[in-house]
Parts: C-alpha cells; structure tokens; sequence
C-alpha cells in the first residue's frame, strides 16, 4: 500500500546563503503529510490526511527531512575510526593501508560493506560518495550491499600504482581493464554510480593519472573522487613528484580529472587561482571538518569558496573523521568556520548535505529534497533527545534557533526512522538484519 507519513517537514527551495537566518529559501511545512508512491517516489506534500487507500503513519512533533548526503567517506577505515597520534600521512600508512589490505578478501569485503551501509542508514545518511579499497572485491562488495539497501552510492575500485605497499598496488594496464569491466557492470544499474578513483597524487603515477583521465572522457556521466591540499607535508610532496605543476589541483587539472562531476575531498591549501579553476571546471570540494580537526590538517575557506562560486558539500571522511554523524560533521563544520569570523547558520549546513549535495552531484530533484517526484529517501528526528536538550528546545524563540541548537546537540540518537526508496531501512531499536 502507498504510504503517508505526518511529520514537520524541512527542506530547501535552493541556496539560503551563509548567514541569513531568515532565507526565503528554507521550506517549512509543519504537521504535514508526505506521501509516497509505490514507486518510492514523493507523490505529495499536503496539509489534509489523505484517503484510505494510504497507509498513514503518524510521526507528529517529529522533524521529517531528506536522508543526508555524505560526499566523501572510506568503507574500510571504519576499522580505524578514533585511532590516536597522527598526521595525514602517517595515518595512511600506521592505520590505513594495512586496514584496506584485509580486503582483498572478498568475504572480509563483503562483511565490512554490509556493516558500513547499515551503519550510514542509522546515522541518517541515504547516498554517499565512498572510497572503497583498490582491489575489485571490495568494490564489488559496497556496490551489493547499497543495492540489497536501495541507496544511493557513487563509488569506485582506487587507483594506486606507487607510494604505497605491495598489497595495495596495482598498474596501469590492469587497473584499467578492472575500471572499464566495473563501469559496464554497475555504472547506471539501479541507483549505483561510478566513481573513477586515483587516492591522491602522490600514490598514481602520470600514467596511470592520465589513464584515469580517458576513463571519464569514454565514459560520460560517470564521477571522479579523489583528494587535494589536505595537508601541507602532503602539499609540499606533490610539488616534489610534479615539479611542472603550478599547483596541487593543476595536476588533476593537466590529466583531465577536473570536471562537473568531480568531487575533490578537503581543499584546505588551495589558492584563488586553484578556486576559479574549480569553478570553471563545476568540481565541488568535499569539506571535511571533523577529520580536518582529528589530522590537524588545517581550516577549509568556506566563505572564500563561495565568493569564488564554488560548489562546497559536506562529509564525514571517516576513519580520519570520527563519527558518520551528519549532524557532528556540521556542528564541526560551524566551529571550524566560526575560527575564521564566519558564523553559518543551521540552513547553510543542513543544505550542503541535502539539496546542495545533490545539485553539486548533478543529483539535483532526485535527492537532498522533498520535491514531488524525488526519491522518498527521508529521515525522522526526534529535535531534542535528553533532558538537557528538552529544556534547550522548549525555551527556543524561533525556528532558526530550535534548529541550531537540534544540529549542536543531536547525534544519531536523535534519529528515529531512515527511508530508502520509500522503504523503512531502518527504525531505532530494531535489530537492522530483521
């Protein structure tokens, strides 16, 4: 049967900006009824209950919005979530590379897939844009586990043919072969998107950098993931390998890497020339704050970013990150800009991991929002969980207000229901293998 959900709902029209609190551009419909249609598609927002032929669902007080949307994390590091002591490149090779080695096995793969798209669900995140390892198994293994799920998943097999260990190198021949096999297989194929996926610079020789660039000119439509000027001892190292580069980003940039759908994680150390470049190019930067902080890496410019008409999303970059909470991802993002003078607001965040997600990802009307006709991935959220947060919540003057003390003190907790398709994939409290 079709379903309707009654709930306060909240999304966006379009871009609220940085700081107005009072956009035009945020949707706000109280005690509204969403309906889905068996399709898993948003049929109607409406104030009136609809008829009996509706399966209605009654989440009254509860705050109804898009699934988030995560444009930068790694399935295998979440076996090194929280480890202690190091810098960016130090963390590749004490805690990274040695956890993404374990899947080669495809049943280890498969395991940690299953674990992590559960894990997303029940954090509030629908569709992510996702590193897996460079062996195909494990791509394989994600690419199974988000379609069992109906998710949304844009994702690739990493490239790495130096700088890093033996069981984690490929070449470029080989890579290439397994690159184009996995696009036919699962580029389009329901709600799955590929992702060519060089790690960084520094692990893809020019060769291999420049296969990755014929890739994504044979096969239009399909993304590139990878990362940039995260790190200053990573930055002066990519000047040492590309010595004819003007910048970090020009090493993309010279190898046909930079495009619409590009989505380039961290973009700390980047200057105003590297800024027009993404802008022409239509890349967006993954902001990564919570990792940003963890690593030590530096402060992401965000609103030098907007001035440039950057596309900024936001994301979680677990394991450097340490929680695939959103809504901590965000309240990290507010601190790390509130460092440089900037205060966003609740409508700034919540937008760059919804509709300004989506539209970034060229996914826009499709999710990130709760347009008639967009997928019906959706989250519930209780706005306070706790006595400290109730209190908080009763004594908030404006909506503005209740919602940014909902984004600075949520978490997953918080989080009643997540739906995929129109599918419920997941309800607090129930065992997700159910």
């Amino acid at each position: 049967m079709k379903t309707a959900i009654l709930a306060d709902l909240l999304d966006f029209t379009g871009d609220p900006g940085l700081a107005d609190r009072a956009s035009p551009h945020v949707r706000w419909r109280p005690a509204h009824w969403l309906l889905i249609d068996d399709d898993g598609r948003i049929a109607a927002v409406q104030a009136e209950a609809p008829g009996d032929d509706w399966q209605k669902i009654d989440h009254s007080g509860r705050l109804l919005m898009p699934g988030f949307i995560d444009t930068h994390v790694h399935c295998p590091q979440v076996d090194v979530i929280a480890s202690w002591g190091t810098e960016l490149l130090d963390w590749l090779n004490t805690y990274t590379f040695p956890a993404e080695a374990r899947h080669a096995d495809p049943a280890v793969a498969q395991v940690a897939a299953d674990l992590f798209t559960d894990a997303l669900l029940a954090h509030g995140t629908t569709a992510a844009v996702v590193f897996p390892t460079v062996h195909v198994a494990s791509v394989e293994a994600l690419f199974t586990a988000a379609s069992q799920r109906g998710m949304q998943m844009v994702a690739g097999k990493v490239l790495m043919d130096r700088h890093a260990p033996d069981n984690l190198r490929d070449d470029v021949a080989g890579a290439e072969v397994d690159c184009r096999a996995l696009i036919a297989r699962w580029h389009g194929r329901g709600r799955n998107r590929y992702a060519v996926t060089p790690r960084f610079a520094a692990t893809s020789t020019p060769e291999q950098l420049a296969m990755a660039g014929r890739l994504l000119a044979d096969h239009p439509g399909v993304y590139m993931q990878t990362h940039v000027a995260e790190n200053r001892a990573e930055v002066a190292w990519i000047a040492e390998l590309f010595p004819q580069a003007r910048s970090y980003l020009d090493v993309y940039a010279h190898h046909g890497l930079l495009t619409e759908r590009a989505v380039l994680a961290h973009g700390i150390w980047l200057d105003d020339t590297d800024r027009a470049l993404l802008h022409d190019s239509g890349a967006q930067i993954a902001f990564c704050p919570s990792s940003n902080l963890f690593l030590g890496s530096g402060l992401f410019g965000w609103q030098q970013a907007v001035a440039a008409g950057v596309h900024v999303s936001m994301a979680s970059d677990v394991g450097g990150g340490t929680s695939l909470s959103m809504l901590r991802t965000l309240l990290d993002g507010y601190k790390v800009q509130a460092l440089a003078g900037n205060r966003l607001t609740a409508w700034a965040l919540l937008h760059a991991a919804t509709r300004g997600a989506a539209q970034a990802l060229r996914l826009g009307g499709q999710i990130g929002t709760l347009d008639v006709g967009a997928m019906a991935d959706l989250c519930l959220w209780d706005v306070a969980v706790g006595p400290v947060a109730q209190r908080r919540d009763a004594l908030a003057r404006e909506l503005h207000e209740r919602l940014f003390a909902w984004v600075t003190l949520g978490d997953e907790r918080n989080l009643a229901e997540t739906w995929v398709a129109g599918v419920r994939r997941y309800r607090r409290g129930a065992d997700p293998r159910a």
